[in-house]
């Protein structure tokens, strides 16, 4: 069987000299012995597969709320299409996946039921009590909320992983706000960035396609549709409607990520960095793409928010979403006693309501409106 030790070597020998050894790593908020035949890193992305917060992603909103179909994406299967774009990536560019893959994981912990609607109630609710944002909450999860080990609270992940969760976030929790002159984190975080934005955009589009509120038809305005959708027609003919979604999306998320890799790699070597303090250091951000795939990837988010985000269904869905969400808060602030008992036991040296955001923040889609027909329909049993 292969030791850590043997794995952490052989990292030395095959990673990027930009790239994060595990072996090297800053340690965990917590000292432990760590897995004789794991690098840290593969033991961060188990724990937090293994999380309860991770589980929970099954049944929160990615655009579509979990009962309006099997087919759309979640917040959970969001998470396994980035770890998987961001995968590929560090392999091309021979950057540490195991921590691309724990931070891709984890990025996504802290939404709130019912996507973006959810954060944007909840960050109003809680503006006299220091805000909701959910790159911060993934973090609260993880060093606090999550309850899986005797010896101390939160899963105790290692510090690159918590300073990838935080992204570009500027907060006293985030771990690249401390005194070391970091300007950027890690490119294996920038890499999971970048394939959130790659995956969000490209099953946003499938999904919406797919539900009917985007028309096929006016994507042509898009240069990334057009002009993949021109290659197709190069090279298949009579093609049905769902093959050809199938294709094109899948033809825009791969001239993304070559894009990203050859512009990134680019971007390494003009700047000669040579170690992972070098990118963290670096006056700009190495990963990323190139002006023009960034014009046409900006162009795809523009079109999809037009089309997708403020159309009439997903606004209906919104307004009910901020209705559950405020009811919920106002009601739990007024009657604390209406929160569960093993919630009100865990209450920490914080405002309460603190604790009935973390709680609210925690529920799937589905929990949030059964515990609103429990609390507000006279007909609705416990």
């Amino acid at each position: 069987m292969i030791k850590r030790s043997e794995l952490e070597k052989l990292e030395q020998t095959i990673l990027a000299p930009c790239a994060v050894k595990s072996g090297e790593g800053r340690g965990r908020q917590h000292k432990e012995k760590e897995h004789p035949s794991r690098t840290r890193f593969q033991r961060d992305r188990d724990r937090v597969i293994h999380s309860s917060a991770f589980r929970r992603l099954e049944y929160k909103t990615q655009v579509f709320v979990y009962h309006e179909g099997d087919y759309y994406r979640t917040r959970l299967t969001h998470s396994l299409e980035v770890a998987q774009i961001a995968r590929s990536i560090s392999k091309a560019l021979r950057l540490n996946e195991d921590l691309t893959e724990a931070v891709s994981l984890a990025h996504d912990l802290g939404h709130p039921p019912f996507g973006h609607t959810g954060q944007k109630v909840l960050n109003l609710l809680m503006k006299n009590h220091g805000g909701f944002e959910h790159n911060r909450q993934s973090l609260r999860i993880v060093k606090l909320l999550e309850k899986k080990y005797p010896e101390f609270v939160g899963l105790n992940l290692t510090w690159e992983v918590l300073e990838g969760i935080c992204k570009h976030a500027r907060d006293p929790d985030n771990p690249i706000t401390r005194p070391d002159n970091f300007r950027f984190p890690t490119l294996e975080a920038q890499v999971a960035d970048c394939a959130d934005g790659i995956a969000y955009n490209a099953h946003d589009l499938d999904d919406g396609i797919t539900s009917g509120l985007l028309d096929i038809g006016d994507l042509a305005k898009v240069a990334l549709w057009r002009e993949n959708e021109k290659l197709l027609k190069q090279k298949y003919a009579n093609l049905d409607r769902k093959m050809k979604k199938y294709l094109i999306v899948r033809n825009v998320i791969n001239t993304l990520v070559t894009d990203f890799c050859k512009t990134t790699a680019k971007n390494i070597k003009a700047r000669r960095v040579e170690s992972a303090a070098d990118v963290r250091s670096c006056s700009v951000r190495l990963g990323g793409f190139s002006a023009e795939l960034g014009d046409k990837q900006n162009e795809l988010r523009r079109f999809l928010f037009k089309n997708l985000y403020t159309h009439h269904h997903v606004r209906r869905m919104e307004f009910k979403a901020e209705m559950y969400l405020t009811r919920l808060f106002e009601a739990y602030g007024q009657k604390p006693d209406l929160l569960p008992v093993p919630v009100l036991q865990n209450r920490r040296d914080e405002a309460e309501e603190r604790l009935i955001c973390d709680y609210i923040s925690g529920m799937t889609d589905r929990y949030a409106i059964s515990e609103f027909r429990k609390l507000f329909s006279p007909d609705e049993n416990e």
